[in-house]
């Protein structure tokens, strides 16, 4: 039997995926967590071997949850349940270590595969997901350095990933604040959100990160 962990802010989607999979003999719902803070304490209690994982919750969200249960427990699979599908959030699943990524209309039997699937260390993507990542890769122009930076760093939001570019070509806050016509306040308050996301602690790293993903390739005059 599969020990599951069903994670979701939302009781009523909760408990309709408990009674859609009531009738599996494969999987065994061995507890529930409302947001990612429970969640995280639910695996370092229960001995879980999936967790199906909501992304957008309020505090602790779906990736954060990922990245500190997998961080303590390697071994164990998350799949990712989720209403929504774009580039950022699934390349986000991705990197946060999640084994396959679904959309909540699913049905019991695609849910039911994608459960044993991840279980047995195989990734997989509903088919609306699979597709969007078939049409990004096809439309990926390796020498461009926004579409890398995007896969490089899909935590990262538009905003953030165009200061980083500047900063790896070499401007200073100021020089970034009067080019995008915003505060100094606000550049300033992006490169800390940049470099606690990317996990650096100054300038010359973060410049280092972005350039190794194809960014800066110009340099101001």
């Amino acid at each position: 039997m599969i020990r599951l962990l069903i994670v979701d802010d939302h009781r009523v989607y909760r408990e309709g995926i408990r009674l859609v999979l009531t009738s599996s003999d494969q999987i065994e719902i061995i507890g529930e967590a409302a947001s990612g803070s429970e969640a995280i304490d639910a695996v370092r209690r229960l001995r879980v071997d999936v967790v199906l994982m909501d992304l957008k919750m309020p505090g602790v969200d779906g990736i954060e949850a990922a990245r500190t249960i997998l961080a303590e427990q390697p071994g164990l699979r998350i799949l990712a349940l989720t209403m929504f599908e774009d580039n950022d959030m699934v390349f986000a699943a991705m990197r946060a270590g999640m084994r396959g990524y679904l959309l909540k209309d699913a049905d019991r039997d695609e849910l039911v595969r994608a459960i044993t699937a991840v279980h047995r260390g195989e990734a997989i993507f509903s088919p609306p997901i699979a597709q969007l990542l078939i049409d990004w890769f096809a439309t990926m122009h390796p020498a461009t350095s926004s579409r890398v930076s995007e896969l490089a760093f899909p935590q990262l939001t538009g905003r953030e990933r165009e200061i980083l570019d500047l900063i790896a070509q070499g401007f200073r806050n100021q020089d970034i604040a009067l080019q995008l016509f915003v505060s100094i306040k606000t550049v300033r308050n992006h490169v800390s959100n940049i470099f606690t996301k990317l996990a650096v602690s100054d300038r010359s790293q973060a410049i280092v990160r972005a350039r190794d993903a194809g960014l800066g390739r110009h340099s101001p005059d």
